[in-house]
C-alpha cells in the first residue's frame, strides 16, 4: 500500500471527531469540498471505504485503523515538541483520553489520577463505559487506554493485569427478609433471586445474572424480570439501600452500609470477582507511561490480588 498522506489522515480524524464534513471543514479552516476530496483520495489510496456517511459519520473497521494511526501520530508529535522545548500547538496541555467503567470511577480510579504529575499539565478525557465494552473505544481509536475486563489485547495495544474488583450481593434488611429464605442453601437463594426485584446498571449489565447462575448451577438461570435500571454507580448503591431490589455492589461502597446495618449480605462468603486489565496503545509517550504506572500502583492497593497463574 502507498504511504498515507498526513493531511488526508488528519482530515479523516477531524471528520470522525467533529461528526460531519461541514464541521470538520470549519475546524480545519478549509472548505467542505476540500474535506470531501481528501477523504475520497484517502479511500482510493487505501482501496477501502473508511467512513459510513451517517449523521454523525462513523469510521468503518478500516477507518478505525486510520483513526488510531492519526491519534498516535498527533500524540507523538506533541510529545516530541514538548521534549524539544518547542511551543505547543493550541490546546497545549497533554490530553489523555481514557475509557473506564463507572464502578472504578466511583471507587479507586479518580484518586489514582491525583498522583499523575501536573508539570507539564495533563488533562484527562474520561469515557465512561462498561468494563466489557471499553475495548471497543480502543479499537475505534477514541481512547488511548482503557480499564477493561478483556485479557485479549486490541490490535496495537499492550495489556497488563490490574486486579480483581470484588462485588458483594446485598439488599436492604427488610427486602432480604421478604424475598430471601433464612439459612437457605446457595441454590435456594439463587432460585429466590430469580423471582425477586433486582437493580441493574443498564440493559447490558449481566453481573447479577452471572451471580445467580453461579448459585443455581443452571446456565439458563438469571436474575428476575422485575428490573430497575440505574445507570450510575452511586445511584445503583442508593437504589439497593432504598430497598428497590437486590444487587451486586462494589465492596468499597457496600462495606460502610453493611457496618451501619443499612445493607445485609444475601449469602455469607459468596462474592463475585471481576478481573480488570489495563490496555493502552503501544506508544512511546512519557505521559501515557506515567499514567500506566500510577494506575497499576493504585489498582494494587485498591483491588484484590490476582488468584492463580
Amino acid at each position: 500500500m502507498d504511504d498515507l498522506p498526513l493531511d488526508q489522515v488528519r482530515t479523516l480524524l477531524a471528520v470522525v471527531d467533529e461528526g460531519t464534513f461541514d464541521a470538520a471543514a470549519a475546524a480545519l479552516h478549509v472548505t467542505p469540498s476540500a474535506v470531501s476530496q481528501r477523504v475520497k483520495a484517502l479511500e482510493q489510496r487505501t482501496g477501502r471505504v473508511l467512513l459510513m456517511r451517517t449523521k454523525p459519520v462513523r469510521a468503518t473497521e478500516s477507518g478505525q485503523v486510520v483513526v488510531r494511526f492519526a491519534r498516535q501520530l498527533a500524540r507523538l508529535e506533541r510529545d516530541a515538541r514538548a521534549e524539544l522545548g518547542m511551543a505547543q500547538e493550541e490546546g497545549g496541555p497533554v490530553r489523555l483520553p481514557i475509557a473506564v467503567n463507572a464502578d472504578s470511577l466511583a471507587t479507586w480510579f479518580l484518586p489514582a489520577l491525583e498522583r499523575v504529575p501536573q508539570d507539564p499539565p495533563v488533562l484527562f478525557e474520561l469515557h465512561r463505559e462498561d468494563e466489557s465494552h471499553t475495548t471497543a473505544l480502543l479499537r475505534e481509536g477514541q481512547v488511548m487506554a482503557a480499564v477493561t475486563s478483556s485479557p485479549d489485547p486490541v490490535a496495537g495495544c499492550t495489556v497488563r493485569r490490574l486486579g480483581l474488583a470484588r462485588y458483594l450481593p446485598v439488599a436492604r434488611p427488610g427486602f432480604a427478609a421478604r424475598h430471601i429464605p433464612e439459612a437457605g442453601s446457595a441454590a435456594a437463594v439463587g432460585r429466590a433471586l430469580e423471582r425477586a426485584p433486582v437493580i441493574v446498571f443498564d440493559r447490558r449489565d449481566v453481573l447479577q445474572d452471572v451471580f445467580v447462575r453461579s448459585l443455581t448451577g443452571d446456565p439458563d438461570a438469571g436474575a428476575g424480570r422485575l428490573r430497575h435500571h440505574v445507570p450510575t454507580s452511586e445511584g445503583f448503591r442508593d437504589a439497593v439501600a432504598a430497598g428497590l431490589g437486590w444487587g451486586l455492589v462494589p465492596q468499597p461502597q457496600a462495606e460502610p452500609l453493611l457496618r451501619s446495618g443499612g445493607l445485609v449480605l444475601l449469602l455469607p462468603h459468596r462474592t463475585l470477582d471481576v478481573p480488570l486489565y489495563w490496555q493502552q496503545w503501544k506508544l512511546d509517550s512519557p505521559a501515557l507511561s506515567t499514567l500506566a504506572r500510577v494506575v497499576a500502583a493504585a489498582a494494587a492497593e485498591a483491588l484484590h490480588p490476582w488468584q492463580g497463574p
